[in-house]
C-alpha cells in the first residue's frame, strides 16, 4: 500500500509518495512525469520492496493485520514529508528527519547515501562523490546514479556540480537546481555559465588571432 500527496512550491507541484517502509519518491510534477506517471512509479517501487519481505511480514503479523494501520502509517509519512518540505521552501529548515526507502541498486543507494552528507550551502563534484563511495574511476556511473535519485531535495542531488563549478544537469531542470542552490546559499548558483563563458572567451581569442 502507498500514500501520496502534492506539495505546492515556488518551483511547481512536488509529488511526495510513501510506503510502509518510508518515503520512496519526491519528484517535481512536470512534462513526462505527471501525477499518474509518478503514482504508477511509486506503486511499482513499493511492490518491488514488498516482494522482498512479504514472507517475513506474513509469518510475523499476517497479511490482514496491516489494514488501516498500515495506510495510516504510509499517509502519515507522506504528510510529514510534505510538512518538512513546506518548511524548507518557507526557509524554516534545511535538514530533514524522514525515513527513506528509495529503490535502486547497491551502488545507487551508496551514492544516494553519500549525497545526504553534503551540507546545505555546500556542493560536491561528481568526481569527489565517486572517490567517497570507493569508485574513483566511476564518475560517469555516479552521474547516472545522481540523475536517477528518486527522492529529490531530501537526498540533495542538486548539490552535485561539475569539477569546473558548472551546474551540469538536473532531472528537474537547471532553473530549479539554480534556485535550490541559491536558496541554500551556495555560491556556485551564480556561476552556472562558467564552462560556456570560458569556451566563448577562448573562441574570441582564436578569432582575434586569425584576424590579426
Amino acid at each position: 500500500m502507498t500514500a501520496w500527496e502534492i506539495v505546492e512550491t515556488p518551483l511547481g507541484p512536488l509529488f511526495v509518495g510513501a510506503s510502509s517502509a518510508g518515503v520512496q519518491r519526491i519528484d517535481f510534477v512536470r512534462e513526462g512525469r505527471d501525477e499518474a506517471w509518478l503514482r504508477a512509479a511509486l506503486d511499482r517501487e513499493a511492490a518491488a520492496l514488498a516482494r522482498g519481505d512479504r514472507a517475513r511480514t506474513a509469518a510475523t503479523h499476517g497479511d490482514a493485520a496491516r489494514g488501516d494501520a498500515a495506510l495510516a502509517s504510509e499517509a502519515g509519512q507522506a504528510a510529514e514529508a510534505g510538512r518538512q518540505l513546506a518548511a524548507y521552501f518557507a526557509r524554516a529548515r534545511v535538514d530533514f528527519a524522514l525515513p527513506l526507502a528509495p529503490q535502486g541498486t547497491a551502488f545507487q543507494r551508496a551514492v544516494w547515501s553519500e549525497l545526504r552528507t553534503i551540507p546545505a550551502g555546500e556542493t560536491r563534484s561528481y568526481a569527489r562523490i565517486a572517490e567517497a563511495v570507493g569508485r574513483p574511476a566511476a564518475v560517469r556511473a555516479v552521474g547516472q546514479a545522481v540523475g536517477r535519485n528518486p527522492v529529490s531535495i531530501v537526498v540533495p542531488c542538486h548539490r552535485v556540480i561539475g569539477s569546473d563549478g558548472s551546474l551540469t544537469g538536473y532531472a528537474g531542470g537547471l532553473d530549479r537546481k539554480r534556485w535550490l542552490l541559491a536558496r541554500e546559499g551556495a555560491p556556485v548558483a551564480q556561476r552556472s555559465g562558467v564552462k560556456r563563458s570560458r569556451a566563448a572567451h577562448a573562441s574570441g581569442r582564436a578569432s582575434r588571432s586569425a584576424a590579426a
